[in-house]
């Protein structure tokens, strides 16, 4: 594979849900892609569908409530979905 095909991030099966007063929200419901090295990526859709929180669970800034249920979100080797904080 060359280096310009080379995968960096691999989203597989990502589930995001917040805790709130009447029960859990589901923000993220599956959501999969790849990011190959010198790829753009647009992540577009309506608001409230999804896109800040995917943002945010890729960058590991989550509010407190908020949790990933499922899904893996790859990048060089390391799942940072259930990473520790200091990765």
């Amino acid at each position: 594979m060359s280096v310009a095909q080379e995968t960096i991030l691999t989203v597989r099966d990502l589930r995001v849900s917040f805790r709130a007063y009447g029960g859990t929200v589901q923000a993220v419901r599956g959501i999969n892609f790849d990011l190959r090295r010198g790829e753009t990526m647009a992540i577009v859709g309506e608001s409230g569908s999804g896109k800040s929180v995917t943002s945010k669970a890729i960058m590991g800034i989550l509010p407190n409530n908020a949790s990933v249920d499922a899904g893996s979100i790859m990048y060089d080797g390391i799942d940072l979905a259930h990473a520790p904080e200091n990765v």
